[in-house]
């Protein structure tokens, strides 16, 4: 099976690649915007198309129809904590348009489009939200990734929310974490049920790429909160650091995905295990 991942150097798409390379019934590409592979991609590099942006949408036609995949997995998005998720033009071209672009281009060689939406189309005031649940999010963030859902024909569309590790920034909250010292805050009631990167690379190629499932469905693990979460985290990374509760910040995101999990029959492994797990991605992929 053909698999291209358009993004291949951001958050998600550095972990669905490098991780899906490693199964040997997937034929993996990817996507990057620079001119040529960083170090991260050494060995990978016959599979990395290069100087692919998302702005000028004819680059990403010439890979597509010259590669054919049969599955195209879209890891391109603004991120909320990005100033330029701000930015209404490009917030509305990358989270909205762009998706449902991809998913025409799909159409066009029989490819199916797995896009990732985010727990962020909601306010987090209710928690466990069910496909069914209507999205209140009015922010720009929350209405540009509600507008890019793909739920038609053929395609996937899977919101979730990730932690994990990045190639060159500290932004998300994992290597936020791993670059402070001495004390931080950890928010015993924001209320969290993603899973790390790797894993859902892992549920992808156990799960459902070999599965009927289209239209929208919620990724999700059992809930947790961000401090028992850090805690989690501090004791699998082996980081000495003091984790102070806090809880003036209330949301709960919550995602129920009882749906999926009974259509692709998962049951989610206990918090310690995802964390492990993700450490063990870090060392192996991350850690310099």
């Amino acid at each position: 099976m053909k698999v291209l991942v358009i993004g291949a150097s951001g958050m998600l798409g550095y972990s669905l690649f490098s991780n899906l390379h490693e199964n040997k019934e997937l034929s993996v590409f990817g996507t990057i915007r620079a001119n040529q592979p960083s170090e991260h991609f050494q060995g990978f590099e016959e599979n990395i198309f290069t100087s692919v942006d998302v702005d000028d949408f004819s680059t990403i036609e010439h890979v597509v129809e010259s590669l054919k995949p049969q599955l195209v997995l879209n890891c391109v998005g603004l991120i909320k904590q990005n100033d330029i998720a701000k930015n209404h033009v490009a917030a509305i071209s990358i989270n909205a348009l762009l998706p449902h672009k991809l998913a025409a281009l799909c159409d066009t060689v029989s490819a199916k489009l797995i896009h990732f939406s985010t727990d962020c189309v909601f306010t987090g005031k209710q928690g466990m939200y069910t496909e069914e649940s209507a999205p209140d999010s009015f922010d720009l963030y929350g209405l540009s990734k509600k507008l890019g859902e793909v739920e038609y024909g053929n395609h996937l569309t899977l919101r979730t929310s990730i932690i994990g590790h990045e190639l060159s920034s500290n932004l998300s909250l994992i290597d936020w974490f791993l670059s402070q010292e001495g004390q931080v805050r950890g928010f015993s009631k924001a209320i969290f049920s993603g899973l790390p990167t790797c894993y859902i690379a892992k549920m992808l190629s156990e799960k459902i790429f070999n599965s009927d499932v289209k239209g929208l469905y919620h990724l999700s693990v059992d809930p947790i909160d961000k401090y028992t979460l850090l805690k989690l985290v501090s004791n699998s990374y082996k980081k000495n650091i003091l984790i102070n509760p806090d809880d003036t910040l209330h949301i709960d995101r919550s995602l129920d995905s009882t749906k999926l999990r009974t259509e692709i029959d998962f049951t989610p492994p206990p918090w310690e295990e995802l964390v492990d797990y993700m450490h063990a991605d870090f060392v192996k992929r991350y850690k310099k």
